[in-house]
């Protein structure tokens, strides 16, 4: 079995695309996945795969049947688990002197970016919040809220020219800690 996390982006927020989490675990469920659990209203589902695809076609195929089933559009991003966990110990902000976790996020990237894409994000400062990207993922630390950062979607999706969607470091955590109770 090879254990992944879909992370949807935008559903059930302020009462738009709007799917149950009992439908969406059903939904997976349907696609041949086992093990299906999910985890807080917006879109976090912990699953089990026993096919060889890899995450882009996953994440496509969830893609698909979603619009098929609710006649709208949501961005999926298919990771592993080990490649949470090897974000969440790359977190450049995680192992510095920031010890307020509500601080951090990580976005997660559909595909990992042009390279000229990647060098022109570099002209943007955003002091005192920051970023860092490695392997598909942007790691951001914000001074203030997340909401009031302009390190958002919309910003490195305009960017980078790549679907995204953002979890807080809590989130992050506990989609980890999951994976791993997960049978």
């Amino acid at each position: 079995m090879n254990k992944r996390i879909a992370i949807l982006r935008g559903i059930n927020v302020g009462g738009n695309r709007k799917i149950l989490m009992a439908d969406l675990k059903r939904l997976f469920n349907d696609l041949g996945y086992e093990s299906v659990q999910t985890y807080i209203q917006s879109g976090n589902v912990i699953f089990d795969s026993t096919s060889d695809r890899d995450n882009s076609d996953i994440a496509d195929q969830i893609e698909k049947s979603i619009a098929d089933k609710y006649g709208f559009k949501v961005p999926v991003i298919v990771v592993t688990v080990n490649q949470l966990k090897d974000a969440i110990a790359s977190n450049p902000f995680f192992n510095s002197d920031i010890s307020d976790v509500d601080r951090l996020h990580l976005t997660f990237l559909k595909r990992i970016p042009e390279k000229h894409k990647l060098i022109e994000l570099q002209t943007h400062n955003f002091h005192p919040d920051n970023y860092s990207i490695e392997k598909g993922i942007v790691f951001i630390y914000c001074s203030g809220k997340y909401s009031e950062s302009k390190l958002t979607n919309k910003f490195f999706e305009n960017k980078l020219k790549v679907a995204s969607t953002t979890r807080n470091w809590k989130t992050v955590l506990k989609l980890s800690e999951l994976s791993d109770s997960c049978k």
